[in-house]
């Protein structure tokens, strides 16, 4: 990769704010209070293998569309899930109308589809919004449960 890419965060605790980038080893933390920060970041179908699959955390991926009603919905709600679970997850969002191979790959019959990966494996799956809590919920039962 010649640029590393990256995006803005605002640290929820300190208020500062930092560059995260969108694929790395570990987790980010503030450079100022060095707290967990969310890692919320937009992949397709040229860099979800780097930004999704090689991630050292467990992956919530929203494949979601612009005209979806649904998806603007549950947007905040992963949004904060994943401000709750700092350094526990990684938010990678995926619009299925500009990234269509990843949108056939995990056969999207309807949007949001929420896949939770692990190692690149899928390990849990859900279509449809709901609110943060019931998400939370979802999120931290499929990356608690060992692996049998």
């Amino acid at each position: 990769m010649s640029t590393v890419q990256a995006t803005t965060i605002s640290c929820p605790h300190c208020g500062r704010t930092n560059r995260v980038p969108v694929a790395a080893e570990g987790r980010p933390r503030c450079g100022h209070c060095k707290q967990p920060l969310p890692w919320i970041v937009d992949a397709g179908d040229d860099d979800f293998a780097e930004v999704a699959e090689r991630a050292d955390v467990p992956v919530v991926v929203d494949l979601w569309a612009t005209w979806c009603g649904p998806c603007r919905m549950v947007s905040p709600a992963l949004e904060q899930v994943a401000t709750e679970l700092a350094g526990r997850i990684k938010l990678v969002k995926v619009d299925v109308d500009k990234n269509p191979r990843l949108s056939r790959r995990f056969e999207v019959q309807a949007v949001p589809t929420l896949l939770i990966l692990d190692k690149g494996e899928t390990v849990a799956r859900q279509a449809g919004a709901a609110p943060a809590p019931a998400l939370r919920q979802w999120v931290e039962q499929t990356i608690t449960t060992p692996e049998g």
